[in-house]
């Protein structure tokens, strides 16, 4: 299931852009297997290594770190007894090398303070080796430094090569008409002429080679085939010597093996951190604050494949007394992006990886289970109902309260009226379980559900009426409409449509009962002949649905100290309930208003105050409570007393 949540919330496309950053093929490899930890202080450690790489990075750039390409293999033939050529050995010296440059690079980080520079001291020292190689071997050859005995045949052999182009030169210049070229030729490694076919029987030698017309032979004159034996054996000297020392080389490779390999295991971990720490810098994140006790707080989250310019910052809260949360608003209108970017942003932190927001607290989740997409399957004859209730029947067999759960289109791909009794059951049941969840729906009777189960809140997608585009941005504590109506009504949909669109939509619903039709008086202003129907219902809207919450059942009172959440900051309230069940709360000085699904009893005012005490002593300004001790005493005409505006 994990797998399949990686894959629907683009988590794996994340892990594929981790893998272009990093050098290593090792690093890449294990890359792909990155998964969420479970542990709270495995995932800190993470987190914090993500955050140093990238402050090393911003400070002292690009690490030089070695690709380390065909080390293993390498190691590998030493380890079988086979001789490394000159190539490999080159490459083993720039893998030394690198690892003296990275050395120097973390020793310089040291200033910076992070313990990630300290990893430098964990890189084994091979400089002996380096210097052996580099005094052997020469680009792809050993080097005539590499022992006394390879450079003195070398040097007889010059010798000899002088010696028989000297030869051949002298024919040359002798007997000109004989050849088609003035130069000396070479074949299979040997000295010819370029003789005319006419010729061939002039020169005493044996032919290598005949050109593609047959009007040169490439002949080997008799006069040098004693020196060209010479350097036959010379060659097979220089061969064997050659052979000595790349054994010699290999071996030392062999004995340093072990240091080899920790430095490659130090490399690829200092890879697979600096991959995370570029990938934080490419998408400008920041490291989220996890904890234990099951709340999301993202203040500006983006989605990580949305441009910025884009991408409309996600604010998002969950948990605490908030375990659900049910989001609806226009098709296109961003809830299903919203839903994804906190499942990402999840994922990715819980990785170890930055996200990219503002500022977060994220949750430890010992799994996260999603349901998006309409999941059709040919092969397996699946509706896009069925699978939808397929999958949620595996997420709620493997959910608890240390989950989170995501569903896209609750109880679509049915009949309404099922699909809507469907989607409040799951609702239920993951109530019940104790786990948080996101739920994403059109059904009013959800919201209704929403709205009035404790634990439960409505969220909705912005819509911009005027100019019919979604906002994308998601506001907590609403509910959304679909906006069809209105939609249609703008892109010119004929108004006697428009009306009886509204009368089946709503007229033989249970919504006139629950009060829960949306507004839409826009209709009434299509044209003067507007149905009365619609009149009539919309005057049951505002006297059945717009119905004021009952204040007298919610038990805050002026001078409660309250805990908010999800801020978990300590507020004490200063005003009751208002008609939409929102409470006065003053937090240090701000007064602010709270929907009391948000608020959380620490101790009443009965316990904290005398029974008499005058609160504008905490609610007022000095200069207020001046100006109304004045007034008390008479009508004073140039006094004022001003409040602050609440925030909302």
């Amino acid at each position: 299931m994990l797998d399949k949540t990686i894959s629907v919330l683009e988590f794996d496309k994340i892990i594929n852009k981790i893998c272009d950053i990093a050098i290593s093929d090792k690093t890449k490899q294990k890359l792909l297997t990155l998964r969420p930890f479970l542990s709270l202080s495995e995932v800190n450690l993470r987190i914090k290594e993500t955050t140093e790489a990238r402050k090393i990075l911003e400070s002292m750039g690009t690490p030089p770190l070695p690709a380390m390409k065909d080390m293993e293999k390498i190691l590998s033939m030493t380890e079988k007894g086979s001789m490394l050529l000159p190539e490999q050995l080159n490459l083993v010296g720039q893998f030394i090398a690198a690892n003296t440059r990275m050395k120097n690079y973390l020793k310089k980080a040291e200033s910076l303070g992070v313990d990630m520079a300290y990893y430098g001291n964990s890189l084994e020292d091979l400089s002996g080796l380096l210097n052996e190689i580099n005094l052997c071997i020469r680009g792809s050859r050993v080097d005539d430094a590499a022992s006394k005995e390879l450079k003195d045949v070398r040097r007889k052999i010059e010798n000899v090569n002088s010696q028989i182009r000297s030869k051949l030169e002298s024919l040359l210049r002798s007997k000109k008409d004989w050849f088609t070229e003035s130069f000396i030729s070479n074949r299979n490694g040997h000295f010819v002429l370029p003789v005319k076919k006419e010729c061939k029987n002039q020169v005493n030698g044996s032919t290598l080679d005949i050109s593609s017309t047959g009007a040169t032979y490439f002949i080997v004159p008799n006069a040098v085939l004693k020196l060209e034996d010479e350097l036959s054996l010379l060659h097979i000297r220089e061969e064997n010597e050659e052979r000595k020392i790349l054994y010699t080389l290999t071996n030392l490779v062999q004995d340093n093996s072990p240091s080899i390999h920790l430095n490659m295991e130090a490399l690829e971990t200092l890879d697979f951190i600096f991959a995370k720490g570029k990938l934080s810098m490419d998408m400008n994140g920041i490291p989220a604050v996890m904890n234990n006790n099951r709340y999301i707080n993202i203040t500006g989250g983006r989605h990580p494949f949305i441009k910025p310019t884009d991408c409309v910052p996600l604010n998002f809260t969950i948990g605490n007394e908030i375990r659900g949360v049910v989001i609806t608003g226009p098709n296109t209108g961003g809830k299903t992006v919203a839903l994804k970017t906190v499942g990402l942003l999840q994922l990715m932190a819980q990785s170890g990886l930055h996200i990219p927001c503002e500022a977060a607290e994220l949750c430890m989740n010992n799994i996260i289970l999603c349901d998006i997409g309409d999941g059709q399957s040919i092969t397996e004859n699946l509706s896009t109902f069925s699978a939808h209730i397929t999958n949620i029947i595996e997420i709620l067999s493997q959910t608890d309260k240390e989950s989170l759960v995501l569903l896209d289109e609750l109880g679509s791909g049915t009949d309404p009226a099922e699909g809507m009794g469907i989607a409040i059951s799951i609702l239920e049941e993951l109530k019940e379980k104790g786990c948080l969840f996101i739920a994403t729906t059109h059904y009013p009777e959800v919201k209704d559900y929403a709205d009035s189960t404790p634990g439960l809140i409505n969220a909705k997608m912005a819509f911009d009426r005027d100019s019919l585009k979604p906002l994308y941005r998601l506001e907590i504590g609403m509910a959304g409409e679909s906006c069809a109506l209105y939609i249609a009504k703008r892109l010119g949909l004929p108004k006697r449509m428009l009306t009886r669109a509204y009368e089946e939509a709503y007229g033989r619903s249970n919504m006139v009962k629950t009060g829960t039709i949306p507004d839409f008086s826009f209709i009434m202003e299509a044209s003067e002949d507007t149905s009365k129907f619609i009149q009539n219902h919309i005057h049951i809207q505002k006297d059945k649905a717009e119905k004021p919450v009952n204040t007298r059942s919610l038990r805050f009172h002026i001078g409660d100290s309250v805990m908010v959440y999800p801020q978990k900051k300590i507020g004490i309230v200063y005003k009751t309930a208002n008609e939409k069940g929102e409470i006065g709360v003053q937090i240090q000085k701000t007064k602010m208003l709270v929907n009391h699904k948000r608020l959380q009893l620490k101790a009443p005012a009965s316990e904290l105050y005398p029974e008499d005490y005058d609160f504008s002593i905490i609610f007022d300004t000095v200069e207020n409570r001046k100006a109304r001790h004045k007034m008390d005493k008479g009508y004073q005409p140039d006094l004022k007393i001003s409040y602050e505006k609440e925030d909302m």
